[in-house]
């Protein structure tokens, strides 16, 4: 799953829905690129996104600026590679199958920008 859109502020956030199918549970990578898509060619981007992972009970997790020990996860499923340093979010979990999860994307301190959501199965 991908998706770039304008980041703004209440409910005007970057929002990405997604099932698990199956049964048991799924490794996923989930992103919210910002900075980094400035060296796509893109202008007007989000400075530090952050993104947030909820089911319909709760939040699961979050990320702000991700963590470089992520990098070979990234070269391992084919996602381009975020300069270490970036403000962009990254993160890996664990989610039950056969259950619908949301991703939102804010700006940190309510900033607003263009941003990438995206969603990785991690085998």
């Amino acid at each position: 799953l991908s998706a770039r859109n304008r980041v703004g502020t209440g409910a005007d956030l970057l929002i990405a829905g997604f099932y698990v199918a199956g049964t048991g549970t799924q490794r996923v990578l989930i992103r919210a690129v910002g900075p980094t898509l400035t060296e796509l060619g893109v202008s007007g981007v989000l400075a530090d996104p952050q993104l947030e992972v909820t089911d319909a009970a709760a939040r699961l997790a979050s990320n702000d600026n991700w963590d470089a020990a992520l990098a070979p996860v990234f070269a391992q499923i084919g996602a381009f590679p975020l300069p270490f340093g970036s403000k962009d979010s990254a993160i890996v979990v664990t989610l039950a199958a056969g259950r619908s999860y949301t991703v939102q994307v804010s700006g940190v301190g309510a900033t607003v920008g263009e941003a990438l959501v995206e969603v990785y199965e991690v085998p």
